[in-house]
């Protein structure tokens, strides 16, 4: 029996049909999921997998439907604790030869979903950015809360010139 064969991570744009959507499936292996949590700064990254099509979109255009399905263990951000989560994301993109990249800082964008068309579509790349963007911000262990902070007083506003006087007077004294 052979094995079946690999999914090329990036494809290139000039190779896609435009008439027939163009399915892909990416599951990275344990030496690649390995190298993505570390480069995520996770704890483990047992399962990844990345399904769907790309599609040709009104002319010059792109779009890429798909499902991001994970399984991740972070630190407890309370008792460090880890915390495994199931993440199941659909995942949308549109790439047009009329959007450019911003260049330097980074812009934002009024469409979320919209990338620059380039030579090549990659799926790696896009797989680890919704990865990155779905995982918990503050992954907690079961039963773990927060315990809030004492609330300082807060400093009394209601008369921000209080004391001006005093110190013009001192300085056309002084």
């Amino acid at each position: 029996m052979t094995s079946p064969t690999p999914q090329p991570e990036r494809l290139r744009v000039a190779h896609l049909n435009p008439r027939v959507p163009t399915p892909f499936s990416l599951a990275p292996d344990a030496g690649r999921c390995a190298a993505i949590a570390a480069e995520l700064g996770l704890d483990g990254l047992s399962k990844l997998t990345f399904e769907g099509t790309i599609r040709a979109e009104g002319g010059e255009a792109w779009a890429l439907t798909g499902r991001l399905r994970a399984r991740v263990t972070q630190p407890c951000v309370v008792t460090l604790k880890p915390v495994r989560t199931t993440l199941d994301e659909e995942v949308e993109r549109h790439y047009s030869p009329h959007v450019t990249a911003p260049e330097g800082d980074e812009v934002e964008m009024p469409d979320e979903t919209l990338e620059p068309l380039g030579q090549f579509i990659d799926l790696a790349a896009v797989m680890i950015e919704e990865l990155a963007l779905a995982l918990p911000e503050y992954p907690r262990a079961e039963g773990v809360e927060f315990e809030a902070a004492p609330e300082e007083p807060a400093p009394d506003t209601r008369r921000p010139f209080e004391g001006l006087d005093k110190l013009l007077r001192q300085r056309d004294d002084g």
